[in-house]
C-alpha cells in the first residue's frame, strides 16, 4: 500500500513521525460514454476558447476570476508554497468525547502508520490514551494544497485520521422536519423498539454487499453471451399513507420473526398494545336489559323462598294434637298464608321483570 502523505502528529511537545494510507476504496464497474448509433467512444477534449483548438494537459494551470472579470494565474508552485503550518503536520487542537462530533461532518478516512521505528512508542501511547479515555483528537491537516479539519481516532488498534467538513459547510436542517405537534402513543413507541430489537439480532455488517454491482455484472455477462439479461419484476407501489401505524408495526415485527424462522403469530405484539376493555362495553341495550331483568327476578324470588321456608318450619315445629282437628286447621291456615304471600311476591317480581325488559327495548328501538 502506497503512502499518500508524510508528516508528523504533534500534541504538546510530543511529535510522532507518521504517514497516511487511504483507508477506503469504492468498487465500481467502469462504464464508458459511447455513441448509441455506432458504439464509438465519446471523449471530452480540452479546448481553448480563444484559439478553438485542443490543448495538452501540461499547458493547463489554475486561475481565479476576479470580480472585474480578469483572470489571476496560480501555478502549482504557488499552491505548494502556501504558508500553512499544517502542511506537513497533523496539529492536535483538543481532545473531545467521541460522540461530540456529528458523523455528518466525517469525510475521507486514512490509516495512520509510523514512518520509522522510533515512533512506535509515542504512537502506542497516543493510541492507548485515546482508547482508555474514550476521546478523539481534533486536528488540522493540509492535504493536496487544501487545509481540512480532521479527527484522530482508534480503529482496531490502528490510528485513523478522518477528514471532516468545516462547521460552516454543513447546511442547517431548518424546515426539513414535519411541522406541527405529532402525538406518539406509548404502545407505538414500545412496538417500534420491539421492531428495532428484532432487526438488530445477529446483525453482521461485514456480511453486507453491493447488490447493484452484482446485478450489473449479470447484465454484462448476459450481453457478452448474447442472451437476454435477467429482469426483476416491478414491485407493486406502496400506499401513500399509513392508515394504521400499529398494524404496520405489528406486520413488520411478524415479518422479521418469520424471516428468522421464528413464529410470526404476533401474539406478543397484540399484548403490547392491547388496551383495557370496560365491562359492558360493546353490549347492546337489549342484552343489558335482559341481564338487569334476570338480576331483578333473582332478587324478587328470595322473599318468596324465605316466606315459604318459614311457614314450613312453623308447621313442622307445631305439636301434634290427639284429636288432630285444631292442629290440622292451624297448619292449613299457615300453608294458605305462606302460599298467598309467595304468590303475591312472585307476581310483583314478574311484573317488575316485564317492566325492566320493556323499558330498555323501547329505548333501544327509539
Amino acid at each position: 500500500m502506497r503512502a499518500t502523505w508524510k508528516g508528523a502528529i504533534s500534541f504538546g511537545l510530543v511529535t510522532i513521525p507518521v504517514q497516511l494510507f487511504t483507508a477506503t476504496e469504492e468498487h465500481d464497474i467502469p462504464l464508458r460514454q459511447v455513441h448509441e448509433k455506432d458504439a464509438s467512444r465519446v471523449r471530452l477534449r480540452r479546448v481553448c476558447e480563444a484559439e478553438d483548438v485542443e490543448i495538452p494537459y501540461q499547458e493547463i494551470t489554475k486561475g481565479y476570476e476576479a470580480p472585474d472579470g480578469s483572470m489571476i494565474m496560480l501555478s502549482d508552485e504557488d499552491l505548494a508554497d502556501l504558508p500553512l503550518p499544517s502542511k506537513k503536520l497533523i496539529d492536535v487542537l483538543a481532545f473531545v468525547d467521541a460522540g461530540s462530533i456529528d458523523p455528518l461532518m466525517f469525510s475521507k478516512a486514512y490509516y495512520v502508520g509510523t514512518s520509522d521505528k522510533a515512533a512506535a512508542k509515542p504512537y502506542a501511547l497516543l493510541r492507548e490514551a485515546l482508547t482508555e479515555s474514550g476521546q478523539i483528537a481534533v486536528t488540522k491537516i493540509a492535504i493536496r494544497s487544501r487545509e481540512s479539519l480532521a479527527v484522530l481516532r482508534v480503529h482496531e488498534d490502528t490510528l485513523v485520521l478522518q477528514t471532516c467538513l468545516w462547521p460552516d459547510e454543513v447546511r442547517p436542517a431548518a424546515g426539513i422536519t414535519p411541522e406541527g405537534d405529532v402525538t406518539i402513543r406509548p404502545q407505538e413507541l414500545q412496538m417500534a423498539k420491539s421492531l428495532m430489537e428484532m432487526l438488530s439480532q445477529d446483525f453482521d455488517m461485514s456480511a453486507l454487499h453491493d447488490d447493484y454491482q452484482e446485478a450489473l455484472q449479470q447484465v454484462i455477462e448476459a450481453r457478452l453471451q448474447g442472451i437476454e439479461p435477467p429482469h426483476e419484476e416491478a414491485a407493486a407501489p406502496a400506499g401513500g399513507k399509513v392508515i394504521d401505524l400499529m398494524a404496520a408495526l405489528e406486520n413488520s415485527v411478524r415479518a422479521a420473526r418469520e424471516s428468522r424462522g421464528e413464529p410470526g403469530s404476533g401474539a406478543e405484539a397484540a399484548q403490547v398494545h392491547e388496551l383495557p376493555v370496560r365491562t359492558g362495553a360493546g353490549k347492546t341495550p337489549a342484552k343489558r336489559a335482559a341481564r338487569a331483568a334476570s338480576k331483578t327476578a333473582a332478587k324478587s324470588e328470595t322473599p318468596a323462598r324465605k316466606a315459604t321456608g318459614s311457614a314450613a318450619a312453623r308447621s313442622a315445629a307445631a305439636p301434634k294434637d290427639t284429636g288432630g282437628k285444631k292442629t290440622t286447621a292451624k297448619g292449613t291456615t299457615a300453608k294458605k298464608t305462606a302460599s298467598k304471600t309467595a304468590s303475591k311476591t312472585t307476581k310483583k317480581a314478574a311484573s317488575k321483570t316485564a317492566t325492566a325488559k320493556k323499558t330498555p327495548q323501547k329505548r333501544a328501538s327509539a
